[in-house]
């Protein structure tokens, strides 16, 4: 009887070691797959070390540019540059522009990537400028038919704009992958190249993050991309414009009286438009200074006039500044052509473009 306590114990001892076996086994178990789960998080935190170099810090990496083909390649905007002040600026000058443009047709932009990628805005916008109907659906919800549209479009737009020298820096998948650069870069030149009576910032650049694969490997770099130039290039496109022969020539054939002949030109939506850009005087001053190759002291006048005196002592000097060049006194008044009086705002241009037209 006394011996039973002991063969009890013994069987405990026996069953402890067994359990702390067991618990060994488990405990190196876990730790091999711990250990062998911090090799693995290590070596792809390696990986991605190596195939993301340069990537700057708040940049971020869709899984689709981790699945580019072999010489391709992806850009992204800097964070740094969607935050950049003067950037903001020129996409708020662009989203009131649009606006203003499609009002009649109820179309409220409020964000240039979630609302100009599906080609919708920009077909009315391109089709409300250019005065042609596209031969588009009008709404379309489908992948296919969002780049359909699209296609149609940016091939008109470009039709329109190559022969003027610009740059084509967007097309049909990064404008529907909303790429910010791509659609500012559109928007941008078509405002220009129908003079938009808008002022675009100057000087606009932002950082772009390139993304290409080389050897299965992703390589980053930065690349400067300049959205926006100087006023002296928005006013050497203003006297390029006038040059086309199909508008200014009937303008200098039937004169800014016969309004009603020259407005049957349809390239004269431009002309339509000058009132709105030389309103205020600034450009007229800018542009006497290009044009008699000068710089006007900015004292002189108001580079951002705030009301209709300041305004119209702008355009005043503008006209001063005409007659020091030998032009004849304008018939119209400053303030006809601060009030947007487009017959009076055409009686200038004329005055300048008979003289200015064989200038080189």
């Amino acid at each position: 009887m006394a011996g039973a306590p002991a063969r009890s114990a013994t069987s405990q001892s026996g069953k402890m070691k067994k359990d702390e076996s067991f618990l060994g086994k488990l405990g190196g178990t876990l730790v091999r797959k711990k250990k062998s789960k911090e090799v693995s998080d290590l070596h792809e935190e390696g990986k991605n070390a190596i195939n993301t170099p340069m990537l700057p810090s708040g940049t971020e990496i869709h899984p689709e540019d981790t699945m580019l083909e072999e010489n391709a390649e992806r850009n992204m905007l800097d964070p740094t540059s969607r935050e950049n002040p003067k950037f903001k600026d020129l996409q708020r000058v662009l989203i009131d522009w649009i606006n203003n443009e499609l009002e009649e047709d109820r179309i409220i932009v409020k964000g240039l990537e979630e609302d100009c990628y599906d080609g919708q805005v920009l077909q009315k916008l391109f089709e409300k400028l250019s005065g042609r109907k596209l031969n588009v659906a009008e709404v379309t919800q489908s992948e296919i038919g969002q780049k359909q549209k699209l296609q149609t479009v940016l091939e008109a737009v470009n039709e329109l704009l190559r022969p003027h020298g610009w740059s084509i820096e967007w097309s049909v998948d990064s404008i529907h992958a909303k790429n910010l650069v791509a659609i500012v870069y559109l928007l941008v030149a078509l405002a220009m190249h129908y003079l938009a009576p808008i002022r675009l910032p100057e000087h606009v650049s932002v950082q772009v993050v390139v993304v290409k694969k080389r050897e299965g490997i992703l390589q980053t770099s930065h690349v400067t991309k300049e959205l926006t130039s100087t006023t002296e290039y928005f006013l050497k496109m203003i006297i390029s414009c006038f040059s086309e022969r199909d508008a200014f020539d009937t303008l200098l054939d039937h004169a800014p009286d016969k309004l009603n002949v020259v407005k049957k030109v349809k390239y004269l939506k431009r002309f339509e438009l000058a009132e709105g850009i030389f309103a205020d005087g600034v450009y007229l001053v800018l542009l006497m200074g290009l044009l008699e190759n000068y710089f006007v002291p900015l004292y002189n006048f108001f580079l951002t006039p705030e009301n209709f005196e300041q305004k119209v002592h702008n355009v005043a000097f503008a006209f001063e500044l005409m007659q020091d060049g030998g032009l004849k006194k304008p018939k119209a008044r400053p303030e006809d052509v601060v009030n947007l009086n487009l017959k009076s705002t055409l009686r200038v241009l004329y005055n300048l473009f008979t003289n200015y037209k064989n200038s080189e």
